[in-house]
């Protein structure tokens, strides 16, 4: 009898296929080869079975039914892919072994151990677990299959995410729900995400911000000229900054202290996904899921870097010989200039800042494999030059400067210097071409004030300590306290690895991984969760919380469940599942505690009084559970309580009319309550009342197509396009139409046909 190889999508059976079985013949849902029979399972085959599936008087949601723990959880077959699932079936009945060979993580090996307990598959497993897909990488890893029951932890560790999240999900969604009459949305991780929103947004609020003055001091000292900054309390009256200006100016001045000290800066440390993540928003304005989406598409349908859903930014030993085949495959092409730069010497196994195997579990950090880079969108360029830019300057020396620290005094009164003078560019020459250098971490605001004070000079620079110094100028610089930022994706994705802490040292930052909010790869579809139901908006880059996102957490805190909104417990929960994961932690202990806390919040929220409808005022329509089309994807965390809701009618659009003194209204904008025109921007329609709040708009570029006036039109009146060609986000064509899923925001989806 034949091997069967379940791969997770189709790109990636065809790989494996093609490594192994060459000559396999291709029957579209499977290749069948002389040893291996090879197919896929299109993403998750089987789901959590909904509350109905139980008893029948769940189908109607009452608080009064609550809790809902099953004995034993129920699988079904999702509906869109039983036909692939009974492929699996057939095939499996003409094998004596299975090999797993869906992605190496928690999600790929949930998703096979659902499709073996689901059909009952009793053959015996082994694992393939490799981090690239490259064909030479395939056929090591099928050299060096691991026996499944080696994996076990890890299955239970992915089970019992999947049920808790089902648990705390359904459970506290339907509570909140029934009581206060609005669909709220609840889950594990996605809430205590919106709280941190929410509390950044009551940071800003409550800031006052004071004004503040700041002296500078312009000194010379023959040919050189430099500036320096009082040092002294800040002043928060002009007169005074005004008057000790007026002391210093133009009088004469000594060198109090001259140091010198000679410094280096290192490269950045290779990149996990949250890393790559949250530099790609920085840079270029991806989205968390658009990054990990282009990053997938790299790894499975292009094959020129490794596995991207890791949170490891160093390699092991076997990586390293790998790195340096990889940096002589890049000879030759848009990097042949830097390769030749290139120290293979500091590439080596005694390097712990590159390989520190005790810091890499699953999968190693992420880099470019040998394979050439060819036939990539814009996008994917731009994300492949990110990684293989930070992995070629690792080959590359520390920069060198010399810092020099002056405190110049004149009349009694110290003034501070930092010069930063640069000797050698070293690793930095990788991005010299760029007109940013590379995004560097995050600062805390006094390190970002400090910053301020450093001046950095590419030219010789020196005083005498013993010359003669005067000031030539004093001035006075008028400035503002500023309010903490809005989270955009970057620093959100940054706060959620560190469960909200803010953590600056890059090895505490390692430490806390393991109790972050959610994994690498679910934090993006957390975010787009938080979207999706209506508790964030987004302006620009910055993360808005709206009405209902700000009254979901009051009510949640206000029933006295806080700890559903706490980020340390919930990375105190992701902690335990990584220790299930490794043999340390029990899975049945786990889920004891979680049950009791789904009770706890059922019971919190029956004492809860019911919220006024004014607290949701100026929300979005709840449109969650539009037909079939969002019943699909009610699965997810915390969305399995997701109930039909019927959206409210949008303002029917007036005709495109030209006006004589402005551009020509397009249509009246849908958001509820607006009163507003959509009229055609540059890159999208907007409304004419964005001046007072309204954020609507729908952007021109949308699935690849440029959209007309006439579509436009078409989505506010009847809520979507006619059928159009259009291109997904992982980049396949597909026919379908254009739909409004969100009329608050403008938000667009699809309905394919």
């Amino acid at each position: 009898m034949k091997t069967l190889i379940i791969a997770e999508k189709p790109d990636m059976g065809r790989n494996i296929a093609a490594a192994i079985e060459p000559k396999a013949k291709n029957m579209r849902t499977h290749l069948e080869g002389e040893q291996y029979l090879i197919t896929w399972a299109i993403g998750h085959l089987i789901e959590l079975a909904e509350p109905d599936r139980y008893d029948e008087k769940y189908k109607k949601w009452n608080i009064a039914d609550l809790p809902i723990i099953p004995d034993e959880f129920k699988l079904i077959p999702n509906p869109r892919t039983y036909d692939q699932l009974k492929v699996i079936d057939e095939l499996a009945k003409r094998c004596d072994q299975l090999v797993n060979a869906c992605d190496a993580g928690r999600e790929g090996q949930h998703i096979f151990s659902l499709i073996q307990r689901h059909l009952r598959l009793k053959q015996p497993v082994k694992r393939l677990w490799i981090s690239d897909l490259t064909p030479e990488t395939i056929r090591s890893g099928f050299a060096t299959l691991k026996d499944g029951a080696e994996y076990e932890n890890l299955t239970r560790a992915a089970r019992s995410r999947s049920e808790a999240d089902w648990l705390i999900g359904m459970n506290g969604s339907r509570a909140f729900t029934t009581k206060h009459n609005v669909l709220l949305s609840v889950g594990r991780v996605q809430t205590p995400v919106l709280a941190l929103i929410y509390d950044r947004q009551k940071q800003i609020e409550a800031f006052s911000s004071l004004k503040f003055f700041e002296l500078e001091g312009h000194f010379e000292q023959g040919d050189t000229l430099y500036r320096g900054m009082w040092q002294g309390e800040r002043f928060t009256e002009k007169e005074k900054a005004d008057a000790l200006a007026a002391k210093v100016k133009g009088k004469p001045a000594r060198i109090a202290s001259y140091e010198v000290k000679d410094t280096k800066e290192y490269p950045f440390k290779l990149y996990d996904l949250t890393l790559l993540q949250r530099e790609a928003n920085g840079k270029y304005a991806f989205s968390a899921k658009k990054t990990l989406d282009t990053a997938q598409s790299l790894y499975e349908k292009h094959k020129v870097i490794s596995y991207p859903r890791t949170n490891s930014n160093y390699v092991t030993e076997q990586n390293i010989p790998e790195m340096h085949k990889t940096l002589s495959a890049l000879q030759g092409t848009a990097y042949h200039e830097l390769v030749q730069g290139a120290n293979r010497s500091l590439v080596h196994t005694g390097n712990k800042f590159i390989c520190n195997p005790s810091k890499v579990e699953d999968h190693h950090a992420i880099l470019p494999t040998n394979k050439k880079a060819t036939g990539l969108t814009p996008d994917e360029q731009k994300l492949y030059d990110l990684i293989v830019r930070r992995f070629l300057s690792q080959f590359y020396p520390p920069a060198a400067y010399k810092v020099h620290t002056v405190i110049t005094e004149v009349e009694d009164e110290k003034f501070k210097t930092t010069v930063k003078e640069l000797l050698s560019l070293g690793w930095k020459v990788i991005y010299a071409d760029q007109k940013k250098e590379k995004p560097k971490s995050s600062k805390s605001k006094d390190k970002e004030e400090e910053e301020e004070e450093e001046i950095e000079v590419s030219e010789p620079f020196s005083l005498d300590a013993n010359g003669d110094v005067r000031c030539k100028d004093a001035i006075v610089k008028e400035k503002e306290t500023q309010p903490p930022k809005h989270y955009n994706e970057g620093s959100l994705l940054k706060a959620m690895e560190s469960a909200g802490k803010q953590i600056e040292d890059e090895e505490l930052r390692d430490a806390m991984k393991d109790s972050g909010l959610g994994t690498p790869a679910t934090r993006a579809a957390t975010i787009e969760r938080l979207k999706k139901v209506g508790y964030i908006d987004m302006q620009g880059k910055k993360i808005m919380l709206t009405q209902k996102g700000r009254t979901a957490i009051e009510l949640i805190r206000g029933a006295g469940v806080e700890l559903l909104t706490s980020p340390e417990m919930t990375g105190q929960w992701e902690r335990r599942l990584n220790e299930i994961s490794r043999g340390t932690a029990s899975d049945e202990q786990f889920m004891h505690n979680v049950k009791r806390f789904a009770t706890l919040i059922v019971e919190k929220v029956r004492k809860q009084a019911r919220a006024a409808k004014t607290s949701f005022e100026g929300d979005p329509p709840a449109t969650e559970a539009k037909g079939k089309r969002s019943a699909g994807k009610a699965r997810s965390e915390g969305s399995a309580a997701a109930k039909p809701a019927r959206a409210k009618a949008a303002p029917k659009p007036a005709a495109a009319v030209a006006s004589s003194d402005g551009p020509a209204i397009v249509a009246a904008c849908p958001r509820p309550g607006c009163g507003g025109s959509l009229f055609m921007g540059r890159k999208g329609y907007g409304c004419s009342h964005y001046k007072t709040g309204c954020t609507f708009v729908i952007w021109k570029e949308s699935f690849g197509r440029q959209l007309t006036e006439t579509q436009v039109q078409s989505l506010v009146n009847k809520g979507r396009t006619a059928k159009l060609q259009l291109t997904l986000p992982d980049g396949t064509a597909a026919e379908g139409k254009i739909v409004l899923v969100n009329p608050e925001t403008g938000e667009l989806g699809t309905e394919l046909v």
